[in-house]
Formats: C-alpha cells, sequence, structure tokens
C-alpha cells in the first residue's frame, strides 16, 4: 500500500535519510523504532507531505503522492504534542477538521458521536475544554479528530511519550483494539523497545538515517540481524571471543573468533538439551524485580554478565555462590 523508493531527505549538506526502501501492507500495524535523531520522524513527516524528500518518490496504492498537498494524501497524523485547541470543547476539537471541509453540521455530529464512542470519549466529556482533560484523555481527542476525517492511513509519532508509564500501558492497548477494529493501516514512531514490540506486525530499525532491520517484533527480537538491533532491542550479554572458544572447547560447535551476544533470558540455570553448552560463574549481586531476579555474575576470565531467574519463591542464590549456566549455542549471535 504504501512505497518508499529510494529516498533520501536532506537539509543543506546533513542528509537525515539516505537510500530508504521500504514497503508497508494495507492495515498493517508498522512501526518505525529508532533513537533519537535517527530519521524515523522525518520519514514520517516525508509521507504525510510535511516536507519534500531531495530524491525519490512515495507511492500509495500506486500512486506517487510525493509533491501532492498533504491535505490531499488522505493520511491522519496524531503528534507528540496533541496540537489541540485549548479554548476549544471537546466536540470542536474533533468536529475541526470536518468544519474545514464545510460539511454539515448533522453529518458531523453523528460523525463525531461515533468516532467519540469508539475511542471512549463520553458525552459529558465532549462538552468540556480540552484544558481540563488529563494527558490521557487529550491522547484521546487528538486520536479522535484525526479518526473523524476518515484517513486510509494513521499516523502516530511519539503519542504515548508524555504520558505516565500506566497509562502508556493503558493507552497501547486501546491503540492496538482500534486499529484492529478499524482495519487502518498505521504507521508508528517511537523510541520505546516495548512500545514498539508490542504494538506492531512489523518492525523498522531506524539508525543515524539507515533502516538496520526490517521484520516482525519476533524477528527482530530473536534474530537480530546487526549488532546495532541486537543492542538497542533488549538487553543482552557480550560474551568474548575467549569465553566462547572456552565453552565450545571440544563440542562440534565452533564459534568465529570475536565476541557474541546472548539475550539475558537465554542464560539457564538447567540444562534442556545434549547441545547445550555451559561455563561456570560466581554470583557478585542480584536485583530483586518482583517476577524476575536478575543476577549479576562473574565468570572465570572477570567478565561479568547478567541472568534472569523467574522468581518461583524456591530460589535462594546468593552472593558468593558457585553457578553453573547453560545456553543453547544458536543463541549467540555473531556479527
Amino acid at each position: 500500500m504504501i512505497k518508499f523508493d529510494n529516498i533520501e531527505i536532506s537539509y543543506g549538506d546533513f542528509v537525515a535519510i539516505e537510500n530508504l526502501n521500504l514497503e508497508i501492507e494495507e492495515g498493517e500495524f508498522f512501526t518505525f523504532l529508532g533513537p533519537s535523531g535517527c530519521g524515523k520522524s522525518t520519514t514520517l513527516r516525508a509521507l504525510v507531505g510535511f516536507l519534500t524528500p531531495s530524491k525519490g518518490s512515495i507511492f500509495v496504492d500506486s500512486k506517487d503522492i510525493t509533491h501532492t498537498e498533504p491535505e490531499q494524501r488522505g493520511i491522519g497524523i496524531v503528534f507528540q504534542s496533541y496540537a489541540l485547541f485549548p479554548t476549544m470543547t471537546v466536540y470542536e476539537n474533533i468536529a475541526f477538521g470536518l468544519k474545514v471541509k464545510k460539511v454539515s453540521p448533522d453529518i458531523i455530529k453523528a460523525k463525531v458521536y461515533e468516532v467519540a464512542k469508539k475511542i471512549k470519549i463520553s458525552e459529558q466529556q465532549l462538552t468540556r475544554n480540552v484544558s481540563e482533560l488529563s494527558g490521557g484523555q487529550q491522547q484521546r481527542v487528538a486520536l479522535a479528530r484525526a479518526l473523524v476525517l476518515e484517513p486510509t492511513i494513521l499516523c502516530l509519532d511519539e503519542p504515548l511519550s508524555n504520558l505516565d508509564a500506566k497509562l502508556r500501558i493503558d493507552l497501547r492497548k486501546e491503540l492496538k483494539r482500534l486499529q484492529k477494529d478499524l482495519k487502518i493501516t498505521t504507521l508508528y514512531v517511537t523510541h520505546d523497545q516495548e512500545e514498539a514490540l508490542t504494538l506492531s506486525d512489523r518492525i523498522a530499525v531506524f539508525n543515524n538515517g539507515y533502516v538496520e532491520q526490517v521484520g516482525s517484533p519476533k524477528e527482530i527480537y530473536n534474530a537480530s540481524k546487526t549488532q546495532f538491533v541486537c543492542e538497542f532491542i533488549g538487553d543482552s550479554n557480550v560474551l568474548s571471543a575467549e569465553v566462547l572458544q572456552e565453552i565450545s572447547h571440544g563440542t562440534d560447535y565452533h564459534y568465529q573468533d570475536k565476541e557474541g551476544f546472548i539475550r539475558l533470558e537465554r542464560l539457564r540455570f538447567t540444562r534442556e538439551s545434549e547441545r547445550d553448552l555451559s561455563c561456570q560463574a560466581v554470583v557478585s549481586d542480584y536485583e530483586f524485580e518482583g517476577i524476575l531476579i536478575k543476577y549479576t555474575a562473574k565468570l572465570a576470565n572477570g567478565d561479568t554478565i547478567f541472568v534472569l531467574e523467574k522468581n518461583d519463591g524456591i530460589s535462594n542464590r546468593e552472593i558468593g555462590d558457585r553457578i553453573t549456566l547453560y545456553l543453547n549455542p544458536d543463541d549467540v549471535l555473531q556479527y
């Protein structure tokens, strides 16, 4: 449905996006993920029409929209700052775009009430000023204002970053439910890995103007294709070449002579397969996190690694305890 074809976006001599080629399917929840300044919001703004690429073309349903005016693209956008009118009521904010399009008052009323019901905005809230609402309620209004125009594509630029942690989780669930119900193609920009993994059908990981990897959340996490993706998504231990050679010595498995990466949860206290490799360590510290216990351990060569264990109420490892750790050799990623 959406195609970025050899897109370059530059500001003078600075190239923010270079040679971007990306396709997003209809009805997909697609996330641009990466650190600040990596080019994800810039790419979204080019799609919406707020800036024009210096090279390449953007297509929607095979139609070139690269130079189409933003209001003619059929794309809705919700900003991090909400960009609401604080002196207007919730109803007036949601209806604003329809009024600009000179839609009749009766149709405006029907559409506003319909979208408000979908997003769980009450009739009482519709009469209140936006300035009286909480951050979470304002975010719902911003979303309703975008959806009431019935866009074919919905763009969300860091929409939850101004909210507290619990509210972010609650609204994440609402966004996913709404997107599934409406079957609307959604592009989501975030630097939050957990948000991306939770919400997305597919993710594009951005780094310094390039896309490092595109894939499903499971592919991005379990089969990270580059060191940047591996280190940016979730937590990983770095195993030195020396450690890898030691734990694989005498087995049929051989690593390249360089460091490798393994997710914390892939190190285990029990052997699950004859193929498992093992290493010895000593517990040097631990953090009690409720559901999990995160152990800090020292390997024989002095390297520090971290291990997660489910808090089952039985485990009672203490600082100074000698432990044996097991891992599936395929879980070590090398680049």
